[in-house]
């Protein structure tokens, strides 16, 4: 049974606005994925009966739920189920060790702890720093001191809650040094406003036809909110891919009729790579609308892909703490290399080392106002709460400027800063110059101890396939960087990689890239 009486907005203020979804379509496709399928109703139903047995166990409203899971159904069931009970969940990245993944369940203060058996080991060794983790579910198969997902649903109700309440989410920074930190907010932030508002606008979601591209982790914040969430809570279907591959994506997008995904700019580089033979197999014209973000995407890139494609590219700055700008294609082809102007609400600034706002054209770091309701702060961690905010702005660490028109670019992040000589230089103009040479894949550039200099400016690259590393290439990348850039901004030397550290997402760790240098020697940020 669904509810019958609650209108959209009461649905949406109770987490219920998937049973209307639900309710009034069924056996509309909601979740497509090599693990098994969900109509809407279907998975509803599953979300009432986990509710129902978290409740049993003794959970309720402003407990914890931790979940480490895959690409899967279950995945968007748990969500549903904790937002619908007044519950705060926590995603887990399953590319944790086992010692990570238990102090995120035990520091986020798990009552319940659900985890797919593909990640068996993980999960039953994590679990030993999690006592207050009492009911423990695992999906897809056995872990050892874990029941069944899917007998612990059986003995429930599909029904609708009769008492739904507004659940929430935490989810986990990820770093290069130290643990992960929970973004925590005490109250939810009213959804108008903020990319909330765009992003909708612009997407023009039509239930009827559209369905959706889950390109990336579930676990994280972009794929979670923009590839699953906004598309669920608008009456969207989503497939979900259990890996990215660029061919695939395109298969997918072919046999779907996908209008609407999430990407990072590393996909697109992958993509642009494929043959062009691969590229004109697959029928493409269903897609409308692409969002990325988490990093600034090379201006060639953008365009050769906004050439292959069209004019579909939106981006947004933003991260987990909050933000941020949005640009559509129309603008940013008016404005190459942007991320946008702050989005309805939002108030960025960029600052100079005294806080003092600069004038269009300076470079500075980027800082952005918090909100009245729904401010973010490190759980349980007033000292980094602290240490984030200045006043009432706080900062993702990015080097930007504004141009005279209020567009933001970004130039870099502090912490990836190189100063040579006293001079700034910033690794993404760099990065941005070599990654238009043919035989490059990807680079990272990063600032390396220098005596005389303080740093000198050295690049990482990831050559293409079939392609050798060797002295003659790396002068030639040298001087295809300097006939596009100042002098003092090349690398003075390029080092070769097969496969740099990525995260997750597909972004650089650029860290991991430099602390190979450094080891041994301190650096100042």
């Amino acid at each position: 049974m669904v509810h019958t009486t609650l209108t959209r907005e009461e649905a949406r203020t109770r987490g219920m606005t998937l049973a209307v979804h639900a309710r009034e379509a069924p056996d509309r496709p909601c979740i497509v994925a090599p693990a098994g399928d969900r109509s809407f109703g279907e998975l509803n139903r599953a979300a009432n009966r986990l509710a129902r047995a978290l409740r049993r166990h003794g959970l309720g409203a402003g407990d914890a739920v931790a979940l480490l899971c895959s690409n899967r159904a279950e995945f968007p069931e748990v969500i549903s189920a904790v937002q619908r009970s007044g519950m705060r969940l926590t995603p887990i990245s399953w590319h944790l060790g086992a010692d990570e993944v238990g102090y995120v369940v035990d520091n986020c203060e798990a009552g319940a702890f659900v985890a797919d058996a593909r990640f068996a080991g993980t999960a039953a060794e994590a679990v030993r720093q999690a006592p207050k983790a009492s009911e423990r579910l695992a999906i897809g198969g056995a872990i050892e001191g874990f029941d069944a997902y899917e007998a612990v649903l059986a003995a429930e109700s599909g029904d609708d809650l009769e008492d739904p309440e507004l659940g929430g989410s935490m989810l986990y920074t990820s770093g290069t040094t130290g643990r992960p930190k929970g973004v925590y907010r005490r109250a939810t932030r009213p959804a108008a406003g903020g990319l909330g508002t765009e992003i909708p606008r612009t997407a023009r979601f039509n239930p009827e036809t559209d369905m959706a591209l889950c390109t990336g982790p579930l676990y994280h914040a972009a794929p979670l909110a923009l590839n699953l969430a906004m598309p669920l809570a608008v009456g969207l279907g989503v497939v979900l891919m259990d890996g990215w591959d660029a061919e695939e994506t395109l298969r997918l997008i072919e046999k779907h009729r996908i209008t609407h995904t999430h990407m990072v700019a590393t996909m697109f580089q992958r993509l642009l790579a494929l043959p062009d033979e691969v590229k004109r197999r697959y029928d493409t014209s269903s897609l409308r609308y692409i969002i990325h973000g988490a990093a600034p995407t090379p201006v060639h890139v953008k365009q050769a892909l906004m050439n292959w494609l069209g004019p579909i590219a939106y981006e947004y700055y933003a991260a987990t703490e909050g933000g941020g700008t949005y640009i559509t294609p129309e603008e940013w082809l008016t404005k190459p290399g942007s991320v946008g102007k702050p989005s309805p609400g939002e108030v960025l600034e960029v600052w100079d080392e005294d806080g003092r706002a600069l004038p269009p054209g300076e470079v500075g770091t980027v800082y952005i106002k918090a909100p009245e309701v729904g401010r973010f702060e490190y759980f349980k961690d007033g000292d980094k709460t602290s240490e984030a905010y200045r006043g009432d702005f706080f900062t993702l660490r990015d080097m930007g400027y504004f141009d005279e028109d209020g567009y933001l670019f970004l130039t870099g992040r502090t912490a990836e800063l190189i100063i040579s000589g006293g001079v700034n230089i910033y690794p993404a103009e760099v990065d941005a110059a070599l990654l238009m040479h043919p035989a490059v894949d990807d680079v990272a550039t990063v600032g390396v101890p220098d005596d005389e200099w303080g740093e000198e400016v050295r690049s990482v690259v990831q050559l293409k396939p079939g392609i050798a590393p060797g002295e003659a290439l790396a002068d030639e990348l040298i001087q295809h960087c300097r006939a596009r850039l100042a002098h003092y901004k090349c690398p003075r030397a390029i080092d070769f990689d097969d496969d740099l550290p990525r995260q997750e997402t597909g972004k650089i760790y650029r860290r991991l890239v430099r602390d190979r240098y450094w080891r041994g020697r301190a650096k100042s940020i």
